[in-house]
């Protein structure tokens, strides 16, 4: 008997390109996430491909033969999507929806409905939906596919333009709608930012699932919704806190994730302005991710893009309670990787050797360090409260 099609879990297949200028262990590392991400989007990965090419076929992505492989496997159990881990175009999809017989989606597709899933108030709804209307736009004649088969003279061509014709203008109408009324909400947020006064404001940021959630609820007594799965919360959460005698504002924000859509990061800017106008900036890493350094890169380099690039950081190292040590053999010659040093001889790298920002390593789960983190947040805080009210100095 099979499973009612409400309750049934989609099974999913995963692709994902390797060139010359990635290793075997990135290209695996980045199948983990798309496969995490898959898992949060509800639907349970089943196989993993990967296609070694110099670069993308511009009709199909990856080549026949792999496609014949994917093919294959479908068939044979009973898949229900393929998911790649780039941004497809729309004849790509096409292509490969029709070798394949299955429905295709890319990264950026699946981002937005997990983002979509997750979104609970008027702004992240708005937000999102903007997001996946403008990814939509291009690709709205591949959904009309359909009409092809009826096509049996000149004169069948033309409804289905006009339909198709029609739905862009619906959708570039319910862009602009979307535009003016994030431009309200914009608005109104700006002014609640300006509202808070002169309060130092500190913002969380970091990569996807690096345990900024379970700090903000740990330094700031809230309650934002702590999960292990990708972007857990959208929405971001201010609170005010007191550490001795000094009080600043702390903000939780979006995660950022390698290849993040950029229908996304437009849409988000105004999330992010909570970035772009902090005092101060935690960065929390999980130092427990095999690629961590990767991940300290990607959030740098949104950073940048956002604007924020120059913003004084702390470096906030969590999840020491999960690190393992993976100790190397003598008679490998590969480089020594992250994972074959100890904590300790860890937190002697360049970690520490940098004096442009301060470092801590600590464990908002278990609360361990957290009053070294303390003690470092209200140095620089009191810091930046000097600068601003130099007159109030007898207060601390």
């Amino acid at each position: 008997m099979s499973e009612p099609e409400s309750t049934r879990v989609e099974k999913a297949v995963l692709v994902a390109v390797q060139d010359p200028l990635h290793r075997n262990e990135e290209i695996i590392d980045y199948l983990v996430e798309l496969a995490f991400l898959a898992t949060t989007a509800g639907c349970n990965p089943v196989k993993q491909f990967i296609q070694k090419i110099n670069k993308p076929n511009p009709r199909t992505f990856i080549g026949s033969g792999k496609l014949e492989e994917i093919k294959h496997f479908i068939r044979g159990h009973a898949v229900d999507l393929v998911i790649f881990d780039d941004e497809l175009s729309p004849a790509q999809v096409r292509n490969i929806e029709r070798f394949l017989d299955c429905r295709v989606l890319d990264r950026a597709n699946l981002i937005l409905d997990i983002f979509a899933s997750r979104a609970k108030t008027a702004q992240a709804k708005a937000q999102v939906e903007l997001a996946q209307y403008e990814y939509l736009l291009p690709r709205l004649a591949g959904l009309w596919t359909h009409l092809e088969r009826q096509r049996g003279g000149i004169g069948l061509r033309g409804p289905g333009e006009r339909e198709i014709e029609t739905d862009r203008r619906i959708v570039r109408e319910r862009i602009s709608r979307l535009k003016k009324e994030l431009s309200r909400i914009d608005k109104r947020m700006s002014l609640q930012r300006k509202n808070r006064g002169k309060l130092v404001r500190v913002v969380l940021i970091g990569y996807t699932n690096v345990g900024k959630s379970t700090l903000m609820n740990t330094i700031g007594k809230s309650d934002v919704l702590e999960e292990n799965k990708l972007f857990a919360t959208l929405d971001t959460t201010v609170r005010k806190v007191v550490i001795k005698n000094l009080t600043f504002l702390l903000s939780d924000t979006v995660g950022f994730i390698r290849k993040l859509p950029h229908h996304l990061v437009e849409s988000f800017k105004s999330t992010l302005d909570e970035v772009r106008e902090a005092d101060l900036l935690l960065h929390v890493v999980d130092i427990s991710h095999p690629g961590f350094e990767e991940q300290i890169r990607i959030v740098n380099e949104t950073l940048h893009d956002l604007g924020a690039g120059r913003k004084p950081v702390i470096l906030v190292f969590n999840k020491t309670d999960a690190y393992s040590f993976q100790p190397k053999d003598p008679d490998d010659l590969t480089p020594v990787l992250p994972e074959n040093l100890t904590l300790d001889n860890l937190k002697d790298t360049w970690m520490n050797k940098d004096t442009s920002f301060p470092v801590v390593f600590i464990s908002a789960r278990k609360k361990w360090n957290l009053m070294e983190l303390k003690k470092i947040l209200y140095e620089k805080v009191r810091e930046i409260h000097v600068k601003r009210y130099p007159y109030n100095d007898f207060l601390y």
